[in-house]
C-alpha cells in the first residue's frame, strides 16, 4: 500500500503565504512525479505544480511566479510554497504521484488540504 499525507492548509490573509507538504509512504520502488492539484467548490480539479523525478517542473499559468514546488528525495515529501496568495486560490490542494511499486505503476492521490485565503 502507499499513502500520500498532506499538511500545511489553512487560512490565510491576501498576500500572506503558506507551505504545503505531502510525504509518500508504503512499498515505495521508484517515485516518478509528485505533483499538487486543487478543486475550488463547483470547479474541476486542475494542476497546480508537477515535478518530476529529475527535478523537471512544470507550473499552471496562475501559479508561476507565486508557487514553487520542490521535493525531498530522501523523504518522499513534495512542497508547496506559496506566496502572494489570492482569494481565487482559495481550493482544497490533492498531493498527486506517480509511483512503481514492484507491482506496476500508477497514480496515488491525499485526501487533500484546505487552503483559504480570506480577509
Amino acid at each position: 500500500q502507499v499513502q500520500l499525507v498532506e499538511s500545511g492548509g489553512g487560512l490565510v490573509q491576501p498576500g500572506g503565504s503558506l507551505r504545503l507538504s505531502c510525504a509518500a509512504s508504503g512499498s515505495i520502488f521508484t517515485i516518478n512525479t509528485m505533483g499538487w492539484y486543487r478543486q475550488a467548490p463547483e470547479k474541476e480539479r486542475e494542476l497546480v505544480a508537477r515535478i518530476t523525478n529529475d527535478g523537471s517542473t512544470n507550473y499552471a499559468d496562475s501559479s508561476k511566479g507565486r508557487f514553487t514546488i520542490s521535493k525531498d528525495n530522501a523523504k518522499n515529501t513534495v512542497y508547496l510554497q506559496m506566496n502572494s496568495l489570492k482569494p481565487e486560490d482559495t481550493a482544497v490542494y490533492y498531493c498527486n504521484a506517480n509511483i512503481r511499486r514492484l507491482t506496476g505503476i500508477r497514480n496515488y492521490w491525499g485526501k487533500g488540504t484546505l487552503v483559504t485565503v480570506s480577509s
